[in-house]
């Protein structure tokens, strides 16, 4: 059984929702409309405008944004879709409900996204689109990655799940480029409770968007009801609109104390000497080129050189932190070895990148509430346990 936490517990992370939110939702509770209504509209037009005014539809979820992209690009049965493995499970699992196959390329060791040279080698007469994911907020090379997508006529369906406010070269994600989606789930940077949005390029795309996320349905004056393609159940409520509303508002002070807490990291870091004891931080703030939000920070661990091994080590540090009233997350072990994922050919060995960081990667506490103490805790104690464990 496992031992609860301490009262002074400091968790990975923990959402914010004032008092002015609780407000607002009781007031769409009161209101008698709580479903798809005004605050949806509001939360949308204030997301285009937030993305340079390109055209935004609200979803219920984060993986629901990536299907009906898919579905938009017109991808089905027999194409491919080049992906990384490092990633929610979502991100494969949306290519394969449409039909496609998702091929999976290894990532590059430092920035922990995509490898754009891989990328480009596993493109075939089969591939119809690119699906970047950007782990921890941080954007791939944009440059090269639109490049790579023009020259060989692929749709570029951009899993920004934990990149709002993250940016290239000055640009926010989600104001340029194809089809970008991002996640209001609890644990992001701004959240619905469970939600998510689609930008995309055109009215039209825009329009079918509408239509998929609500069974496909098309009315017309009082009483017609016509249905041309399939859809789900997809809506976003006005009650998740009202949090996000309110969220929105308060997006670039989230951001700002985001990067505070991350330089907070590096500092902490080089004065406990995480980076001698073969601890690898994450790529420092750079604003001239990829901008991170900062959604998470996360170190890989010198598994190979602790207690435990591969296969133990990191559990091992899981264990000893929370005892110390710490928690910690793991984003993610590497999907193409799971098991349904074997079942379709995927095998160790495959993409070691993807698999050492995988089986090392630790995401520690970052939320705004936080103190630069906090930050300095969780520092002195990763140190002091790697030493404790080390071979």
């Amino acid at each position: 059984m496992t031992a609860s936490p301490p009262q002074d517990f400091l968790p990975f992370v923990r959402p914010q929702i004032d008092a002015d939110t609780i407000a607002e939702v009781g007031k769409v509770l009161a209101s008698g409309w709580i479903t798809s209504g005004p605050r949806v509209q509001a939360f949308e037009a204030e997301l285009s405008a937030l993305f340079g005014g390109r055209p935004v539809r609200t979803f219920s979820n984060g993986s629901a944004t990536m299907e009906i992209a898919l579905r938009i690009a017109d991808i089905g049965p027999g194409d491919e879709v080049i992906t990384s493995s490092i990633t929610w499970v979502a991100t494969a699992n949306v290519v394969l409900t449409v039909g496609a196959r998702p091929v999976f390329v290894d990532i590059d060791p430092v920035t922990r996204n995509l490898d754009l040279d891989a990328v480009e080698a596993a493109i075939t007469p089969r591939t119809r689109a690119i699906m970047p994911v950007y782990l921890s907020g941080l954007p791939v090379d944009m440059d090269r990655l639109y490049d790579i997508a023009r020259r060989h006529d692929l749709r570029v369906i951009e899993d920004a799940a934990q990149a709002i406010d993250s940016r290239w070269q000055g640009r926010r994600i989600g104001a340029f480029g194809d089809l970008v989606s991002f996640s209001f789930q609890a644990n992001k940077n701004i959240t619905t409770i469970e939600g998510g949005c689609l930008v995309m390029n055109t009215p039209g795309e825009a329009t079918r968007a509408e239509r998929l996320r609500l069974q496909g349905v098309v009315r017309t004056g009082f009483d017609g009801m016509d249905v041309e393609e399939p859809g789900g159940k997809f809506n976003l409520t006005d009650v998740n609109a009202a949090i996000g509303l309110a969220q929105l508002g308060q997006l670039d002070a989230v951001t700002a104390r985001r990067a505070e807490l991350a330089r907070a990291y590096f500092d902490s870091a080089a004065r406990t000497g995480l980076a001698g004891l073969g601890i690898e931080l994450p790529l420092p703030l750079d604003p001239a080129h990829a901008t991170t939000n900062w959604h998470m920070f996360q170190v890989v661990l010198p598994t190979e050189r602790l207690q435990g091994g591969p296969a133990q080590a990191r559990a091992l540090v899981m264990e000893a932190l929370r005892a110390h009233g710490i928690g910690a997350g793991v984003h993610y072990p590497p999907i193409h070895l799971f098991s349904y994922f074997r079942s379709l050919g995927w095998r160790e060995g495959m993409l070691p990148h993807a698999e050492r960081i995988g089986r090392g990667i630790l995401t520690l506490p970052l939320f705004p509430a936080m103190r630069d103490a906090d930050v300095e805790r969780v520092c002195a104690t990763l140190s002091e346990t790697c030493k404790r464990l080390s071979l």
